[in-house]
């Protein structure tokens, strides 16, 4: 027989504990870095220096959370999952910890080859492999979330789904590390000659100038396909539970099926957004200045999900009718 997940409304004391003790300490650090960003003007590589452990904080304190709630939901595998989300937990805080701590010292974190600064040299194995732990940690509690089965179709599809892309968002950064070498020597906040093996991007390596984000303005950046995955779980939950919600008012929503379709499109929609700017930044194009080619992508993606969505809404609203006119 397959297994479920627990009911969704779940209390949250039955949470993943070191997942929750995760996301709190994430929160904390995000409103450290808000009093850094406040008070102290240094600048490394374009942007504050505390404004890369912020960014971290907040995208691993929300993904810390809804793993937790996720975790206490399943039935098989349960242990082994529970025991990966600890790992993943712990291995988390001391990879965001390394980050914040060499954004404190005004010098860079990942990508960093310097072999003289010992704080630097006893925290790049942290840096290095703690995000080999977390992928592979990630990878096999997507595997054990797969042979799970919840009471509701939507929601089983956005967790799906979800997983999905977010392992996907972890993958994408690891694929292109390891098949694009930037070999270079910058400046850190201090005025120190820093030498690193790798950059975030494709054409201009260290670029920014993005609003709110930072992200290339010049350059392929690979932070946009990997934002956008990794929150993509995010998304698709709250579109599941909102559909839940509109299904008092609507009569149309209240087949399981019709939402689970919707869910569906917009999943297989937001994974061909993700394409699209992984491909775009693979091409050393910056996401604020796409080309004819790339605008042409994007619009082909919202058409089919926009094309589906409509699609999909005319049949529920059908069935809807045909079952109160044998009623």
């Amino acid at each position: 027989m397959t297994s479920t997940f627990a009911p969704a409304r779940t209390s949250w004391r039955t949470w993943h504990r070191p997942l929750l003790v995760c996301s709190g300490l994430m929160a904390v650090l995000v409103l450290v870095c808000g009093v850094g960003l406040a008070v102290d003007d240094r600048l490394l590589l374009g942007e504050p220096v505390w404004y890369k452990p912020l960014k971290f904080g907040f995208a691993f304190g929300l993904y810390a959370a809804t793993l937790a709630w996720l975790l206490a939901r399943l039935d098989k595998g349960r242990r082994l999952a529970r025991w990966l989300g600890t790992v993943f937990a712990v291995t988390t805080v001391a990879e965001v910890g390394a980050i914040t701590v060499q954004a404190a010292r005004g010098t860079i974190s990942h990508f960093n080859a310097d072999q003289v600064d010992p704080v630097t040299l006893a925290l790049t194995p942290v840096l290095t492999f703690g995000v080999m732990v977390i992928v592979i940690a990630q990878l096999v509690i997507g595997v054990v979330v797969l042979i799970q089965r919840t009471g509701s179709p939507a929601l089983n599809r956005a967790i799906r789904a979800g997983i999905g892309l977010t392992i996907a968002g972890m993958l994408i950064p690891v694929y292109w590390m390891v098949t694009e070498v930037n070999p270079r020597t910058v400046t850190d906040a201090n005025g120190h000659a820093i030498p690193l093996y790798q950059g975030h991007g494709i054409g201009d390596p260290d670029g920014s100038g993005m609003p709110l984000t930072h992200w290339s303005t010049t350059g392929g950046d690979f932070r946009v396909p990997h934002f956008f995955a990794l929150h993509g779980i995010q998304v698709l939950l709250v579109l599941a539970f909102v559909l839940t919600a509109l299904a008092a008012r609507h009569a149309w929503l209240r087949s399981e099926q019709a939402q689970a379709r919707l869910v569906g499109a917009v999943a297989l929609g937001y994974t061909g957004l993700v394409a699209v700017v992984t491909w775009q930044a693979g091409r050393g194009q910056s996401f604020l200045h796409p080309d004819t080619t790339t605008l042409t992508a994007f619009t082909a993606v919202l058409l089919f999900t926009a094309g589906t969505i409509v699609t999909t809404i005319v049949k529920a609203r059908r069935a809807g009718a045909e079952v109160v006119e044998h009623a």
